[in-house]
């Protein structure tokens, strides 16, 4: 709203007003907005929690103090969310597709995160919302964001493509041949693409395409079939992961902001066409709103770890943490960095595939031997770390430095090719 308004008096030339053009201007007032906002609601949402009695109940590992957690508030998901979206109607630019998006995506996630923590604690289901209704949650947002990006007219990538190509019309040419060097080979057009960044290969991209490939020229009138499916996998992947990493005070929201951090900076360098361009990476217009976006996801995160760092005030529920993780997964696709996931959320992948591990070596076990068994002495990963006695803030601290290491490595894998 701030945007827009300061926009509007710009052309009266008022002071100041030319300061909500700038990105880095607009970011900084998103973190800043943020943190007051979660600072600011943390309190007061922590003693409604508790008068109501919207705790949640604590999972028994046998340890001592556990008992201290019983009764601790939770849905403190709904802070994060706030801090999310008042920044964002703020200081984006709300026409921007990418940002609609990203705010259908935290509102949809968060409804259904809110239902599954109503569930548990109105109904007393520990189980929640059932899982194929989450399920059909995040298939609705993956075709929703598969299809805007297949069709959606303002979302492209800008390539570039040789003079001779067929794409460019003789007009074109002529229009361009004015202002481009005689020597010049190639032009830049913006395309529809399901075209990814992809690590370690030499020209740093991958088609989706390539899966039909047997089509022939067809592939690419069909990819959007294939793309929408790997879009609706890696919600769900990412955003399960997200909530599984939710055990302990800080875990998911720490590591959360490290991501959400690098994702943030992934998306600056694709939406700047200069520094797109000096990377040799694809360039996605448009996107720099995004950056304003995960400012705002990022401050609040921390914002919220005011209240959720060991001793934990507050936990925040499935509300929350289907929530970040759908917000980590539709902002990589956006910004087409979503093959660097395995990297960048690497502690979300490991705290899945220890429990599918877990679960398969378990049932192997049972049917084969008549006795289940177990590789971790309880999954997902962070509960066998405190089995073996490791105090909670250590091994959250461990994780989070390992998470810093996967963003860097994310980083680097623009230029290792």
């Amino acid at each position: 709203m701030f945007y827009h308004l300061f926009t509007y008096l710009d052309k009266f030339d008022l002071p100041g007003a030319g300061l909500f053009h700038y990105i880095s201007f607009r970011s900084a007032m998103a973190v800043i907005f943020s943190l007051i906002i979660t600072l600011l609601l943390g309190n007061k949402l922590i003693n409604i929690l508790r008068k109501y009695q919207i705790k949640e109940e604590i999972r028994n590992l046998g340890l001592e103090g556990e008992n201290k957690k019983q009764g601790t508030p939770t849905m403190g998901g709904l802070i994060i969310i706030s801090g999310i979206i008042l920044p964002v109607l703020l200081f984006c630019n709300l026409k921007n597709i990418y940002i609609q998006l990203m705010l259908i995506t935290t509102i949809w996630l968060g409804l259904i995160g809110f239902i599954d923590d109503y569930i548990k604690v109105y109904k007393k289901d520990k189980n929640g919302l059932n899982a194929k209704f989450k399920i059909y949650g995040q298939i609705i947002l993956g075709i929703i964001i598969g299809l805007s990006v297949n069709f959606n007219k303002n979302i492209v990538i800008r390539e570039k493509q040789l003079i001779k190509q067929e794409i460019f019309t003789k007009s074109e040419i002529q229009e361009f041949n004015k202002n481009i060097n005689p020597t010049q080979k190639y032009l830049v057009k913006d395309v529809k693409s399901t075209k990814v960044n992809i690590p370690f290969l030499k020209n740093n991209e991958f088609d989706y395409s390539i899966f039909l490939s047997f089509l022939g020229k067809k592939a690419t009138k069909y990819t959007w079939i294939v793309y929408t499916l790997i879009v609706i996998f890696i919600i769900s992947a990412v955003s399960n992961g997200a909530n599984l990493t939710d055990g302990l005070d800080g875990l998911a929201a720490g590591i959360s902001a490290i991501i959400g951090a690098t994702l943030g900076f992934l998306a600056y360098v694709s939406g700047n066409f200069i520094i797109a361009d000096y990377l040799n990476i694809m360039y996605i217009p448009n996107t720099g709103e995004l950056v304003i976006f995960m400012s705002a996801f990022v401050g609040s995160l921390i914002g919220f770890l005011w209240y959720n760092s060991y001793p934990a005030q507050i936990f925040m529920g499935d509300v929350g943490s289907l929530t970040i993780g759908g917000i980590i997964a539709v902002y990589s696709l956006l910004i087409r960095k979503e093959l660097l996931l395995p990297i960048l959320c690497g502690i979300f992948f490991v705290e899945s595939l220890s429990v599918i591990i877990q679960v398969t070596y378990f049932k192997y076990t049972k049917r084969k031997f008549g006795e289940g068994k177990r590789i971790f002495k309880m999954s997902p990963l962070h509960h066998h770390y405190q089995l073996l006695n490791y105090p909670e803030p250590k091994i959250v601290t461990r994780f989070w430095i390992v998470g810093i290491f996967l963003a860097v490595l994310t980083v680097i894998t623009l230029k290792i090719r």
